[in-house]
């Protein structure tokens, strides 16, 4: 049992849910977020005194610096925040794309990040605490026209920008960038490809390394 605190962003499914399912089995509390209340107070009853449903928006600071604020009340502190929530695009390319969907886009999964960095760290700092972000193996490589690959580009820079400012203090900063999700992402199924309980893996990996290791980037990829 770790008896750590972890926020966790877009906690209401996939990769999220899993994470938090994951973080509370390994002996951690955890701070459900994200806008869909009702989920996440299910999932909070679900996992037991260990969580606590935080519902809010990314894309708002003042939400998140709440959240964050309620969650170290409760449990005493914060030792990691894994910057998870992400959205996608349903018409992809430049050409034929909606610039509405983009304005959400860059609120979510690059300004949502920002401000999750923003609104942790300060919880963060005294612990020596770990930031966690979800990027993409589409954050690695160029795909025509992808405004959201273009997004998790942002998502592996910053990290490793950030990596290096938490370095001054002793915090850590991992990226965790996963192929094909079978999330609800996708409009199908896709069982074939990775499940999110293989990213939760992963972040749980990154979490419990030796005080003197710094995970930077995580990449898991469909076999």
């Amino acid at each position: 049992m770790t008896g750590k605190t972890m926020f966790i962003t877009g906690a209401s499914s996939g990769i999220g849910a899993a994470t938090a399912r994951a973080a509370v089995e390994a002996g951690w509390n955890v701070g459900l977020f994200a806008r869909n209340a009702d989920r996440i107070t299910e999932m909070a009853e679900e996992l037991g005194a260990t969580a606590l449903a935080l519902p809010g928006d990314v894309a708002q600071l003042e939400q998140q610096q709440e959240a964050l604020g309620r969650l170290s009340d409760r449990f005493g502190g914060v030792d990691a925040a894994f910057a998870n929530a992400g959205t996608g695009l349903d018409v992809p390319g430049t050409e034929n794309g909606d610039p509405e969907a983009w304005h959400r886009l860059v609120h979510t999964n690059i300004l949502g990040v920002l401000y999750t960095a923003k609104a942790a760290l300060p919880h963060l700092k005294p612990r020596k605490g770990h930031m966690l972000m979800t990027g993409s193996a589409a954050g690695r490589r160029t795909i025509a026209g992808s405004v959201y690959g273009a997004s998790k580009w942002f998502v592996h820079g910053y990290g490793g920008n950030l990596a290096e400012e938490m370095a001054e203090w002793g915090g850590r900063c991992t990226i965790i960038a996963p192929g094909m999700v079978n999330t609800a992402f996708f409009d199908a199924e896709k069982p074939d490809k990775i499940q999110p309980e293989d990213i939760a893996e992963a972040v749980l990996y990154a979490v419990s390394t030796s005080d003197k290791a710094s995970v930077r980037e995580v990449f898991v990829m469909p076999k």
